[in-house]
């Protein structure tokens, strides 16, 4: 077994106008200064990084880890979420979703996913580049609109849907492949990919990639009423990366899983700030330390009520305090007998 690595925090909701939230070397210091030990870098915030320079430069990608070294952290990885959000969007959501493409793709959906499976390439050499070995994102989503089945969905949409979205996303994994880089999809609402059971159609149509990893986060699966502690025991030769995001799911007489759409503070299912939600993690650190998983643990901020530096303050002790150092012994050694082969023959008496 090894030692969960951590803490790490994802630096996407921080990042702001005003120091100490308005660089990476800035903000790195400001993380190092609350204890934590790893950055996770959100690629479309050129505050932090350019992307493109960072795949076509190992100078400009060494330089981006010696800010993040300079304040005494790691980069943990790359996080594409919004461009990959982009590789599927059915026609139902391109207005919401033309915010996260360069304001001269807007309003022309074919450039613009062309413009995100060229960031997904770009991500794959920059983490190689970087040193990484996992990379996290978000799948898109073609049938999201479809999710209750009323109306009736047409027979062979949901087929014809996950070999649209496979086929978007081969070029991409073996980029990811050719790097030696895996791409872990977080499961989650709103992309196509956002269960077990989605995850499996689409390894299917995949050829069960090697590269087609997961991002675990147990706090979209509290707001599904899916058993997170269980998913590990399925995916877990899958799991890659790890966002320490806690959630509560509160349902009433007049509320549940949906929503009733409410704003955050008003749903059933929201989700908080570690310790204050519902998340049981000293299960889930010690399935990940029983299942070898050798990756980082890092804290992902959102909290429909806490201010987010009181979030992120509590967060670095919250994860060390949970990460498990592993035994390199059993607790029974003390009373052992040694190793013989002939007395154990002996003890089944077959000599």
């Amino acid at each position: 077994m090894t030692n969960i690595k951590g803490p790490g925090i994802f630096l996407a909701q921080f990042m702001g106008d005003t120091a100490p939230f308005n660089s990476l070397a800035s903000i790195c210091q400001w993380a190092a200064s609350l204890g934590f030990k790893g950055v996770q870098i959100p690629s479309w915030d050129a505050r932090c990084i350019d992307l493109q320079k960072a795949a076509e430069s190992k100078t400009y990608a060494d330089e981006i880890r010696g800010i993040v070294a300079a304040a005494g952290l790691e980069i943990t990885e790359l996080s594409t979420h919004l461009q990959g959000q982009l590789v599927a969007v059915n026609p139902a959501y391109d207005a919401l979703f033309d915010g996260f493409a360069p304001e001269a793709l807007r309003g022309n959906p074919k450039a613009r996913t062309e413009w995100a499976v060229q960031q997904l390439k770009y991500a794959a050499k920059a983490s190689q580049n970087l040193g990484l070995n996992a990379h996290a994102t978000f799948s898109g989503a073609l049938l999201w609109q479809t999710v209750y089945p009323w109306p009736q969905r047409p027979a062979g949409l949901v087929e014809t849907g996950f070999t649209e979205l496979a086929k978007r996303w081969m070029p991409i994994l073996n980029e990811f492949d050719a790097n030696g880089v895996d791409l872990c999809y977080e499961i989650h609402p709103g992309e196509d990919l956002h269960d077990g059971v989605t995850y499996e159609m689409f390894l299917e149509k995949v050829n069960n990639h090697p590269r087609a990893c997961l991002l675990y986060d147990p706090s979209h699966f509290v707001l599904q009423c899916l058993d997170y502690k269980a998913y590990i025991d399925h995916y877990h030769e899958r799991i890659k990366m790890f966002h320490v995001k806690d959630a509560e799911f509160n349902p009433t007489g007049k509320q549940g899983v949906y929503g009733g759409y409410q704003g955050w503070v008003e749903r059933a299912g929201r989700f908080r700030s570690l310790g204050d939600g519902q998340v049981d993690f000293k299960t889930i650190f010690s399935k990940l330390a029983q299942y070898n998983y050798t990756g980082w643990a890092v804290m992902e901020w959102e909290c429909a009520l806490k201010h987010p530096e009181t979030g992120a303050a509590e967060g670095a002790p919250f994860i060390q305090q949970h990460i498990i150092r592993v035994t390199d012994k059993t607790f029974d050694d003390f009373a052992g007998t040694g190793s013989d082969e002939n007395f154990n023959k002996t003890i089944l008496g077959i000599n």
